[in-house]
């Protein structure tokens, strides 16, 4: 995305110059319904995050020839953004229960508007994909992802629907969100924005404006849920086991594995290109082709640990850890 003058009155953490990364905004910030209400994205976010960018970035940015052609790096990054598009449009279609169960109007037109982001982020991941030579958007993506979906997101949102459309439970849901889906595929998100920076600019600008989202739905998800058990400590153990269950849940789907498979074929364009990478740094002090496989896995799973035990103790959960 081009450069543009800030915008008065976005918050730092919502705007593109100034925002931290999705995993230092969201282990470090505190960000609450009652400030992050519809007024407040409407200022954030079509004028400070997005500053009229709809697609996530701007027109002028745009992948590499070795990116859009067929090869290794086509592969993974069609197969990771036709993922992404399925798990962000299932998280819009959970998420209007949160809508509709909301105890409150500072809850209900929070998560309206994540709902929105969300949509977004489906659609612009989708959009993505024309640019990288997918011609059916329908048949591609079921091609790329479908089997991913069934056996990693399947799983997860018959857990969340469970407790959102059978159960009618406003706060499960919140937690099953905040700590089972987006606090574990965040730090994916983050991976992704550093990793595709120079292969394709466009695709880690998508990924920077939907992180700048992430920040705000993880912060404020983890203030809801803490707010909750402060006035409800009755809900305690029943939340409890939820993570416990949740997390034993997410522990035997093939997660790793998905990822892996997508590393790999990443790294094996970085080593056909890395003459086109040169010294960049994928975070301090580390070029990102002296990177392995494993080492940028291992790090994205380090990242998701520390994520989620900040957010429990947050909210006053340690013991889930």
């Amino acid at each position: 995305m081009t450069d543009l003058p800030d915008t008065p009155g976005v918050p730092a953490e919502a705007d593109w110059e100034n925002a931290p990364s999705l995993v230092e905004g969201a282990m470090n910030l505190e960000l609450t319904a009652a400030t992050c209400d519809l007024g407040y994205w409407l200022r954030s976010v079509p004028q400070g995050t997005l500053r009229g960018q709809v697609a996530g970035h701007a027109p002028d940015v745009v992948p590499l020839d070795v990116t859009r052609e067929p090869g290794p790096l086509n592969d993974a990054l069609t197969r990771e953004l036709a993922f992404r598009s399925i798990a962000e449009e299932k998280a819009t279609r959970a998420i209007s229960y949160l809508v509709a169960l909301a105890p409150s109007l500072e809850t209900m037109e929070f998560y309206a508007t994540q709902l929105i982001d969300e949509a977004r982020h489906s659609m612009v991941f989708r959009n993505h994909l024309t640019a990288l030579g997918v011609a059916d958007l329908t048949a591609d993506v079921e091609r790329l992802a479908g089997a991913d979906r069934d056996a990693v997101l399947a799983p997860l949102e018959e857990l969340g629907l469970r407790v959102l459309r059978e159960e009618s439970d406003f706060i499960g849901g919140v937690v099953v969100l905040t700590i089972l889906v987006e606090g574990v595929l965040a730090p994916a998100a983050e991976l992704s924005e550093r990793k595709w920076r120079i292969f394709d600019p466009a695709a880690s600008d998508i990924e920077r404006g939907a992180g700048i989202d992430e920040i705000r739905h993880l912060t404020v998800g983890s203030s809801v849920a803490r707010e909750h058990l402060l006035a409800h400590p009755e809900d305690r153990p029943r939340i409890l086991d939820l993570i416990v269950r949740g997390r034993r849940l997410w522990s035997e789907l093939p997660v790793t594995d998905m990822v892996l498979s997508r590393e790999a074929l990443f790294q094996k364009g970085l080593d056909q290109h890395a003459d086109l990478v040169g010294d960049y740094e994928i975070w301090p002090g580390r070029r990102l082709v002296d990177t392995t496989v494993e080492e940028r896995v291992g790090t994205a799973l380090r990242w998701s640990e520390e994520m989620q035990t900040r957010r429990l103790a947050y909210m006053g959960l340690p013991e889930a850890v």
